[in-house]
């Protein structure tokens, strides 16, 4: 099994997002669907941290080999990630993948979302904060990406995204 790669800082924003969004739903302890942002494809996750191991079917879990933001909002849900509530509110409706393809570079991305949350009414130095906190959890996980789903997953919807899905190394949303 391969171990998986700490994410692009982005990814804690989009998991936290999902969650906000309700985007994320649970299909078990360890299993879950999560739904990308423009609702064109829903992930199938599974992530057992005691095992070490974890599942996604988004492009930035299978092909870029990090753990990518449907994990994320997983572990948020199963309470090993942090959870900002003020923040995920002010992330509440964020059209990740559009910004991500019209903007195509995550600094700019993130200079936009930091602009939306001041106009929500949110301080931005809040983004970096949650970023790097989300960042810190994830460096002492240890997670290896299962080869295939696991049998709670396999009458599970889903399918994730195709090639073309995420930009520099991930994206979707």
């Amino acid at each position: 099994m391969r171990r998986l790669r700490q994410p692009p800082r982005i990814k804690a924003l989009e998991a936290l997002a999902a969650v906000a969004d309700g985007r994320v739903e649970r299909l078990g302890d360890k299993a879950f669907l999560v739904r990308s942002s423009d609702g064109s494809r829903v992930y199938r996750v599974y992530v057992d941290p005691e095992r070490g191991v974890a599942y996604s079917d988004d492009n930035g879990t299978r092909l870029r080999g990090y753990i990518g933001y449907p994990i994320i909002a997983a572990l948020i849900l199963m309470g090993l990630v942090p959870r900002d509530d003020v923040l995920a509110e002010a992330l509440r409706g964020i059209p990740w993948r559009r910004l991500n393809e019209e903007l195509k570079k995550y600094a700019l991305v993130i200079d936009r979302v930091k602009e939306i949350v001041r106009e929500r009414g949110v301080d931005p130095s809040r983004v970096d904060r949650y970023m790097e906190e989300v960042s810190r959890v994830l460096r002492r996980m240890r997670l290896s990406l299962l080869p295939q789903p696991p049998l709670e997953l396999a009458a599970a919807g889903g399918g994730g995204g195709g090639v073309g899905e995420d930009m520099q190394g991930g994206g979707g949303g």
